[in-house]
């Protein structure tokens, strides 16, 4: 889901996976996944400084005919991926991992190196950012899947 393409994403694995193998002595003295896991966010941000390009279409070059179903699975992937790209780096991190990796604030905190305050902070956020990009302004702040998932729907 950092990519939104399978071949990049196998090439970012395997690029943490030789970082995390040559400083594999400091990885093993705390947290091996969380160090190989923060190899994988910081590669990651890397990449999209050095690709930062947009190759945008002309208005008489876009379709006529509207979207398959197949084609809107891509297409709100895509919009997903931009709207990412959109938030600061360390809005982009606490997003991934706290809603798409599933962590807990205090595991994304001691992996990001920052305070349980600023995972909240910055999710809030991040998310509201990511509302208004992908124009989702009818939603309510607490209506996320995720959470409601992880303690039981009760707010």
């Amino acid at each position: 889901m950092l990519c939104g393409d399978t071949h990049q994403a196998d090439e970012l694995v395997q690029q943490a996976m030789v970082r995390t193998y040559l400083a594999w002595d400091r990885a093993r003295e705390r947290e091996p996944l969380a160090y190989a896991r923060r190899v994988l966010a910081n590669q990651r941000v890397s990449t999209w400084r050095r690709r930062r390009r947009e190759v945008l279409l002309a208005t008489s070059e876009l379709p006529e005919r509207g979207r398959d179903d197949g084609q809107q699975l891509h297409a709100d992937r895509d919009q997903l991926v931009r709207a990412l790209a959109l938030l600061t780096a360390r809005q982009r991190r606490v997003v991934v991992l706290r809603h798409l990796e599933g962590l807990t604030e205090k595991e994304v905190a001691d992996d990001l190196g920052i305070s349980v305050g600023t995972v909240k902070s910055t999710a809030s956020r991040a998310l509201a950012r990511l509302r208004e990009a992908m124009g989702d302004h009818d939603r309510d702040d607490a209506a996320t899947p995720a959470a409601g998932v992880r303690d039981g729907g009760v707010r």
